[in-house]
């Protein structure tokens, strides 16, 4: 059934990649001309819709910097938000907005940084607005691939490597009947590809795409998982706390395998799984549809993601009597220090 609803929509992928194409001829022209901003651009997205490790990226890149003494800030889009225009998120000390405000990604990314960060659809005004307040030597954008208004210093292309190794011609349409935000001829942008793993072994490009990358720097990148995390208490747990017993397994990202894989290597039972669509706003009716399972699963836990955490965590008092954790998930980059020294001389 979903592969005939994407064939009936291969007229609007087409549609889709003709104003692609002349938007992105516009800036390569010159008639749509991209603003310098008084900070350093690091820029991090991806071709697709989610999934990629845009965020943990982020994440990485924010504590490289501030590993070497870079002042740095953050400014995310903010999807699925429910305000408009610029909100500082976290000042480095205290938060100042929530995430129904300002998105489940950007609050998670301020849980693991120490450095500025905001949202805004107007990326230029956004890095005017956190410089003139925190004078960030470095401003690292979220999603930005696709936001050509703003100059960047260093655009970073990340590549989700199941993706790019996948058979599926039809994935690899324009949305809306594929995964495509852009073709992969895109790639020329880039200063940098990160093919992201995940948590599967490095393999080799697919040859329709090395003439693409041959002669850009090629970095890979996996997942591992840190642990478990109680949502009330903080409390960290390693995996072999619940190896044995059955959890109820509750996810609202975009592609949710990595999550249950995750899982799956350290022998977690991943039997009972509830799945949300991507960036779910938990309201009390899930709630207690998770509470409802829970029970009738026999589960003796509620494992989560850490996206869905920052939002299932104002249900506190309604899973009073539910013992929940999220799982901890950090990207690792290999040949980190190659990595650096190529951030550096661009940002110098």
């Amino acid at each position: 059934m979903l592969t005939i609803i994407k064939i009936i929509l291969l007229p609007f992928s087409v549609l889709y990649s003709i104003v692609i194409s002349a938007r992105n001829s516009l800036f390569d022209l010159g008639i749509f001309k991209s603003k310098k901003v008084q900070s350093k651009v690091i820029s991090v997205g991806n071709l697709t819709l989610g999934g990629t490790g845009k965020t943990p990226t982020v994440i990485s890149i924010s504590k490289l910097l501030s590993e070497m003494g870079i002042s740095n800030a953050i400014l995310s889009r903010g999807y699925g938000r429910k305000s408009k225009g610029f909100r500082l998120v976290y000042d480095g000390n205290d938060f100042v907005c929530t995430a129904k405000e300002c998105g489940d990604e950007i609050i998670l990314t301020s849980n693991s940084v120490s450095v500025p960060t905001a949202v805004s659809e107007n990326r230029v005004l956004g890095a005017k607005l956190l410089y003139d307040k925190f004078q960030n030597k470095v401003l690292i954008l979220d999603d930005a691939f696709q936001h050509r208004w703003i100059w960047r210093d260093v655009n970073i292309l990340l590549l989700d490597q199941e993706f790019i190794l996948s058979e599926n011609s039809l994935d690899k349409m324009y949305l809306p009947s594929g995964m495509m935000r852009e073709s992969f001829d895109s790639i020329h942008r880039a200063d940098v590809v990160i093919i992201n793993r995940k948590f599967s072994p490095k393999k080799n490009i697919p040859q329709n795409l090395e003439e693409f990358l041959e002669s850009k720097p090629v970095f890979y990148a996996n997942y591992f998982l840190e642990g478990f995390i109680d949502i009330k208490t903080k409390k960290d747990y390693t995996a072999q706390d619940f190896v044995g017993q059955k959890s109820l397994l509750v996810s609202g990202i975009a592609k949710p395998e990595s999550f249950f894989t995750s899982l799956n290597k350290v022998n977690i039972d991943v039997t009972n799984q509830l799945i949300f669509k991507d960036h779910k706003f938990y309201t009390n009716k899930e709630v207690q549809y998770i509470r409802k399972q829970f029970y009738e699963t026999n589960s003796y836990s509620v494992i989560t993601t850490e996206k869905d955490a920052v939002k299932l965590v104002n249900f506190s008092k309604e899973l009073d009597d539910i013992d929940i954790f999220y799982s901890k998930i950090s990207l690792q980059l290999e040949e980190q220090e190659k990595f650096k020294i190529l951030l550096l001389n661009k940002i110098n």
